[in-house]
């Protein structure tokens, strides 16, 4: 009955989250009917106080400066004009003949950055439709390369990206940023030439059978902001948060006395392993979001409400992040997950690499949250994938980023809040856009992460 009660659970959260309710409502609610349902009924107070409510806790501990600094980071880049500024020049370099490109490159050069995925699709979007009418490519193809530019190969797989799904790994594997760097660059080209190659196919017969961007109501305006900033200037913050974040994880970091971490007031780490990584992408989007104020100083009609509005932006998807992790942690607690655990780990059992990815796949996809999903995994199984890892003579910087990447496939099923927002944005909907969406964000991805695995597992870390 208890193992019962989880997969009834799991398949309860993928299915409400499906239509519209909340997780911060869902998450607890169904742990808890997964300790009901394992004939636990007296626990329900102590676990949901001392077991979810401290797990949730502790993740927004942990991570609640990245989400916040990223959110502002994105808000200022969109409220100063700069991410619009980058996607304008990028199409006017790449040309409007190749408008699927130009809007892949602008989408990934700002999350690259650190621009919420959000934000970009706002800002690159009205560009996209403009451009695609134009070129008369159907405009059902525009979520598919915001997604691909958005969800994909900045998210999971470039080193370096302070994308919080490739922050999430740090504090299990003692690993930063940039793990595993040459795979992810494989992983990510491969995501981006197949997506790309794609799109342009799909686009090609689509207008040879006839069918052009098509007539929509509700069409956006063209933002009207005044004159927008210079490309370098609007690029500078971003070249700021990947350089500066490389240089404090590989240089600076490593270097300095933390010994005083040993202290009780501090933890008690022997190792600062697990914390450099973080302090990195936290002094990076600090630093940019400083340069940011300053060199648009001119440009702000109300910087505080761009400010406030930034940080209150960071809230709802920390909360949403931390009560999934604390779904997990209740799951995990539980006697029937024993069964569950095992079956994960007996997955390849001489390469944990493999089970690494099919555990965050499968929970990224129930949960509809690559943040969500791997957290869980990591939370409940982090420590045997190492220990595992350590067995086989596998890198901690390899399991690192098959983490990251393993995330970023099955996360984006339907019920994803992400690809929802996007199709809002654009004003269609599933049965028009979904299948673009989906081969460039799960297919795609997929055959990126069997290619890392694979070469992981031939030749190691690089």
């Amino acid at each position: 009955m208890g193992t019962l009660g989880i997969l009834l659970s799991l398949v309860l959260l993928m299915y409400l989250a499906y239509r519209g309710l909340s997780v911060l409502l869902l998450a607890p609610l169904l742990a808890l009917l997964a300790v009901l349902m394992s004939g636990e009924a007296a626990l329900l107070l102590p676990t949901y106080t001392q077991v979810f409510m401290k797990a949730m806790g502790g993740y927004v501990i942990q991570f609640f400066p990245l989400f916040l600094l990223g959110a502002l980071f994105g808000k200022l880049m969109d409220d100063s004009g700069s991410a619009r500024a980058i996607a304008h020049a990028i199409v006017a370099r790449v040309g409007s003949e190749r408008a699927i490109l130009a809007i892949v490159l602008a989408c990934g050069i700002l999350t690259y950055g650190g621009v919420s995925l959000f934000v970009v699709a706002f800002a690159v979007y009205p560009i996209g439709a403009a451009l695609f009418r134009e070129a008369g490519i159907p405009k059902r193809l525009i979520p598919g390369a915001i997604a691909l530019g958005a969800f994909t190969f900045t998210m999971t797989a470039l080193p370096g990206t302070p994308a919080i799904q490739n922050a999430i790994p740090i504090p299990f594997f003692g690993t930063d940023a940039f793990a595993a760097p040459v795979l992810g660059l494989i992983g990510g080209l491969i995501m981006f030439v197949l997506g790309t190659w794609w799109l342009g196919a799909q686009a090609r017969k689509l207008m040879a059978a006839g069918e052009g961007y098509g007539s929509h109501a509700d069409e956006p305006a063209a933002a009207d902001a005044g004159p927008l900033p210079g490309f370098w200037l609007a690029l500078l913050p971003i070249l700021v948060v990947i350089g500066l974040n490389f240089l404090m994880a590989k240089q600076v970091l490593p270097n300095i006395d933390t010994s005083y971490l040993a202290k009780p007031e501090f933890g008690g780490l022997q190792d600062a392993r697990s914390l450099i990584g973080i302090w990195s992408i936290i002094v990076a989007l600090a630093v940019a979001i400083i340069l940011l104020v300053v060199m648009h100083w001119k440009r702000w009609t109300d910087l505080m409400k761009t400010v406030n509005e930034g940080s209150f932006g960071s809230m709802l998807p920390i909360l949403n992040t931390a009560t999934e992790v604390g779904y997990g942690t209740v799951i995990a607690s539980l006697a029937g997950f024993v069964i569950i655990r095992d079956l994960v780990l007996g997955i390849a059992p001489g390469n944990p690499l493999i089970s690494e990815a099919v555990a965050v796949n499968v929970l990224a996809g129930i949960t509809g949250s690559a943040s969500g999903g791997m957290s869980i995994a990591l939370k409940t199984l982090g420590a045997e994938y190492l220990a595992m890892a350590n067995a086989a003579g596998i890198s901690p910087e390899l399991l690192h980023r098959v983490a990251a990447m393993a995330s970023g496939c099955m996360d984006t099923l339907p019920h994803n809040g992400a690809v929802i927002s996007l199709l809002a944005i654009c004003k269609l909907n599933h049965r028009q856009s979904y299948g673009f969406i989906a081969m460039n964000t799960v297919v795609f991805p997929l055959i990126a992460l069997a290619t890392v695995i694979v070469l992981g597992t031939l030749f190691g870390s690089f």
